[in-house]
């Protein structure tokens, strides 16, 4: 099943948290869950070059409130905080109420896989050899401390006729081990002969909360 379905939805309520915080009756649900949707798809869009990791939506009553994980704060800051001033006029816009922002800055970029993902994309995006960025990326998440990392890359690699996938593993990655937080991330390079899809797994041990619960869950 590891194989199958996305490693962080898998271990949801274990050793990983929901990526949207909120309750909705009936008439709103829906219309929540479009506005995280437009919310997600605007940022990602318009701040690709500031290396958002995740992007978690928290409601409580009235108000919405955005908190960006990123490796490079400042980008999304500005000068002066006027980046992030039209980043919530703008998410404003989009959801059409008031909105705060949060930002977090990642500690370990190395080995998050959202962002390893997104970094193969770009030097897939500049013609870069995809063996070498797979590679290059892997060893480094690897050099970072990570256990485990597992990069893969589907589409039409080199401007091949016929779409192939090809991966880099290094280390080790216990898909089925659920009290172990395997990190995943996914994008795609957008290049002149289709889509390149890139997915990215990194294991960095065992959580200390799944340890401290008692969680001891296997798949068969």
């Amino acid at each position: 099943m590891g194989h199958k379905v996305n490693p962080i939805s898998f271990r949801l309520g274990i050793c990983e948290d929901w990526q949207s915080h909120w309750f909705a009756n009936k008439q709103n649900f829906g219309k929540y869950l479009v506005q995280d949707a437009r919310i997600r798809q605007f940022i990602k869009k318009n701040y690709r070059a500031a290396a958002i990791s995740k992007i978690e939506i928290d409601r409580t009553g009235e108000d919405l409130c955005v908190t960006l994980h990123t490796a490079r704060p400042g980008i999304v800051i500005g000068r002066k905080g006027a980046e992030v001033d039209k980043l919530r006029d703008s998410l404003e816009g989009v959801c059409g109420q008031r909105v705060s922002i949060i930002i977090k800055e990642v500690d370990r970029p190395e080995v998050n896989a959202q962002l390893i993902a997104a970094g193969a994309a770009v030097e897939i995006d500049k013609r870069a050899s995809y063996k070498r960025s797979m590679k290059l990326a892997a060893e480094t998440a690897r050099a970072a401390g990570a256990e485990g990392a597992r990069i893969r890359v589907s589409g039409r690699l080199g401007g091949a006729e016929i779409a192939r996938s090809e991966e880099v593993r290094m280390g080790k990655i216990p898909l089925h081990t659920l009290r172990l937080r395997i990190d995943y991330g996914f994008t795609e390079a957008v290049t002149g002969y289709g889509n390149i899809g890139i997915k990215a797994w990194t294991y960095c041990g065992e959580t200390k909360e799944a340890t401290e619960h008692g969680v001891d869950a296997e798949t068969s």
